[in-house]
């Protein structure tokens, strides 16, 4: 498959991770409006994405039998409706990143109105179900990521 066939996999500003997405009718409520549920699936792929680009291979490491991450916590905030066909920008940003979990800050946008803001704290599990501590190569991915405010 040629590079241009690939999915869109966003891309990085800085620190700052920006994946467009499409408003389609199947995100849409009866009202004509994104369904609040469709906003984190705009954000879990974002930020899947991210972690790709960023050089985390979660698909290796449950592969593995290692884990994989699962959210830990979640707060969100709508602002304002996207509808059909609007085109949509989520940014991604890394806040803060413990020994177990990374708090990923997501904002969605039309143009430069914010739709919705997460906080999400996503934490790596065995396959137990227990915590587990990240791998150091990742804990130091992250550490370059975090947040310093300097791109829009």
């Amino acid at each position: 498959m040629r590079d241009e066939d690939q999915p869109q996999a966003g891309r990085f500003l800085g620190a700052e991770h920006r994946f467009a997405v499409r408003v389609y009718f199947e995100d849409t409520d009866l009202s004509g409006v994104v369904y609040h549920a469709n906003y984190l699936r705009y954000m879990e792929r974002a930020r899947s994405d991210m972690l790709r680009l960023a050089g985390i291979d979660q698909r290796a490491t449950h592969d593995a039998g290692e884990g994989a991450y699962a959210v830990a916590d979640l707060a969100i905030r709508y602002r304002a409706p996207a509808r059909l066909d609007d085109a949509l920008l989520v940014v991604s940003r890394v806040i803060a990143v413990r020994a177990a979990s990374v708090v990923i800050h997501h904002t969605v946008r039309r143009g430069s109105l914010v739709l919705a803001e997460a906080e999400v704290t996503v934490a790596l599990v065995a396959p137990s179900g227990r915590p587990k501590r990240q791998p150091a190569a990742w804990t130091d991915i992250y550490q370059s990521l975090i947040w310093q405010g300097t791109n829009s």
